[in-house]
């Protein structure tokens, strides 16, 4: 891990990487604080989830590392697809139509000072 940045991340969040994506890129870029009203507003899964990878990695970065909160800015987030699980759907004629619930790993780093 590089000096002066902090990650946290969540593993298997049950939203699918698509409408998560769509999220990080309301707060890519921002400073922590901007960024946590973005979400605060937000009124979608996804949103709730991605707050509390950013609270973690605020709570990270001033617990264990002794940053300053009013310095720290967003620096990389990212989305990867998780696993899929596989479920059932009842369909026509007594038949049996697959359905995949789409996981999502989140991932958040915070950088103290200036972008990266």
């Amino acid at each position: 891990m590089t000096e002066g940045k902090v990650t946290a991340k969540h593993m298997g969040a049950p939203v699918s990487p698509k409408k998560a994506a769509t999220v990080l890129d309301l707060i890519r870029g921002k400073s922590l604080e901007n960024a946590k009203v973005i979400l605060a507003f937000d009124r979608s899964k996804a949103a709730k989830m991605i707050l509390k990878v950013v609270k973690s990695a605020e709570a990270n970065a001033v617990n264990n590392n002794k940053m300053d909160k009013s310095k720290l800015q967003l620096g990389e987030i990212w989305v990867s697809g998780g696993q899929m699980r596989k479920t059932i759907q009842p369909g026509a004629k007594g038949q049996a139509d697959p359905r995949l619930r789409r996981t999502s790993h989140i991932y958040v780093s915070l950088v103290e000072g200036g972008k990266k």
